[in-house]
């Protein structure tokens, strides 16, 4: 009888210990490049984010990049990302940090239009679809555009390095205004370097969708020339999902 109570004082003691440690969880790590080898193909659980309609792949790889690992990406005319599925409450873990580096701007670049819908560098977040949540009419043209270009999701935010618009422009993406893109680098001041980013997403999707944010569902690197045909390489560094300092 003793030797029960014992056993399970143990167990409510883990339980304990274990829920203890969830809530003082302060950062979620959705890539950690620097903690494998360099390399050929991604850490498990990230798999390539294709486009129907865009035949050639960008290149991926992890590289050491002075002492530490990172993604490096090289798009020759071509698209495609790299995304890892989660599930994060943004109201929970808002902040969103993570560091890039790009060799080159392109040149042809323009947010506004469908033909200079490129970047050197993106990291594009997916929000899961909630048909409770969605108007009908809203469902109704998420349900077309999955027949035209496959899985796309109902909101995501694309923060992107831009030629020439000014950092902080919020816009509708040239295809869909499912997607947001926010600039927040721009211009060749840090080309060449390691740029260090932190953003509020909770906020950011707010004042981009004006509505509340529903469960992340996904997280993608994208460095893309399809439609300028033009080249690009880039450098992804650790992202991690925080709580409010």
């Amino acid at each position: 009888m003793k030797q029960r109570h014992v056993v399970c004082a143990i167990f409510w003691l883990a339980l304990y210990l274990t829920g203890a440690a969830a809530a003082d969880q302060r950062t979620i790590e959705v890539a950690r490049f620097s903690a494998h080898q360099p390399g050929p193909g991604m850490p498990e659980g990230w798999k390539p984010l294709t486009f129907k309609k865009i035949p050639k792949p960008t290149v991926y790889e992890l590289v050491r990049d002075g002492e530490r690992v990172v993604a490096k990406a090289v798009s020759e005319a071509s698209a495609s990302g790299l995304i890892k599925e989660v599930k994060i409450n943004p109201k929970e873990f808002p902040i969103v940090q993570w560091s890039w580096k790009v060799e080159n701007l392109i040149q042809k670049s323009d947010v506004t239009k469908k033909e200079g819908d490129d970047y050197p560098a993106r990291l594009y977040i997916t929000f899961e679809y909630d048909p409770e949540r969605v108007s009908v009419g809203k469902k109704l043209k998420f349900l077309a555009g999955r027949a035209l270009f496959g899985d796309i999701p109902i909101a995501a935010i694309n923060y992107i390095w831009e030629t020439k618009t000014p950092v902080g422009t919020v816009i509708d993406n040239a295809y869909t205004d499912f997607v947001k893109m926010i600039v927040v680098q721009s211009g060749s001041k840090n080309v060449g370097r390691w740029v260090e980013v932190s953003r509020n997403l909770y906020e950011d999707y707010k004042n981009a969708f004006g509505e509340e944010p529903p469960m992340i569902n996904g997280v993608a690197i994208m460095t893309d020339t399809d439609n300028t045909g033009e080249q690009a390489t880039a450098y992804y560094g650790d992202i991690v999902f925080m709580r409010r300092p």
